[in-house]
C-alpha cells in the first residue's frame, strides 16, 4: 500500500491567482486537507483534481 507523505501547503505564501500542485494517490482526501488548512488561516482557495504530466494530483489556486 502506498502512503501519503506529510505535506506542507504553501497557502500563506501565495498571491491571489497563484497556484500549487501536489501529486497524490488520494485526491479527495487532499482537497479536503487543503480546504481545512485554508480555512484555518482565513485564505480562500479553489482546488481541482487534475493530471500533470500523467501524474494524478490536486492543483490549488488562491482566489482571495
Amino acid at each position: 500500500m502506498i502512503s501519503e507523505p506529510t505535506w506542507v501547503f504553501p497557502i500563506e505564501s501565495l498571491e491571489v491567482g497563484e497556484s500549487f500542485f501536489i501529486p497524490t494517490v488520494k485526491p479527495g482526501e487532499m482537497v479536503y486537507s487543503i480546504d481545512c488548512a485554508s480555512k484555518r488561516v482565513g485564505i480562500k482557495t479553489k482546488s481541482y483534481i487534475v493530471a500533470k504530466d500523467d501524474i494524478l494530483g490536486v492543483r490549488t489556486w488562491r482566489i482571495r
